[in-house]
């Protein structure tokens, strides 16, 4: 027969309690000012080489997507004028 597992006392003390720490404020941002000294920040050549990429994939997908658009137009055009 399989035995229940059990939640430990411990953790029922701990669930009412707040989770809040002492240095809180100050604290925060002190560990997020290191987090942010860890990033690897991208160089401006990188990030106008990136930037070009997007513009460039939009305009390529907003043509296809405007030819496809137009291209169901017409054939549902073309099935309707069939049917009259």
């Amino acid at each position: 027969m399989a035995k229940k597992t059990d939640v430990t006392k411990s953790s029922k003390k701990d669930a009412g309690k707040n989770p809040k720490k002492k240095g809180g404020i100050k604290k925060y941002f002190r560990e997020l000012k290191a987090e942010i000294n860890k990033v690897v920040w991208p160089t401006r050549q990188q990030v106008v080489k990136n930037t070009g990429v997007v513009l460039t994939i939009m305009v390529v997908m907003a043509v296809f997507l405007f030819g496809v658009d137009s291209g169901l137009g017409a054939a549902i055009k073309a099935i309707l004028k069939i049917g009259s």
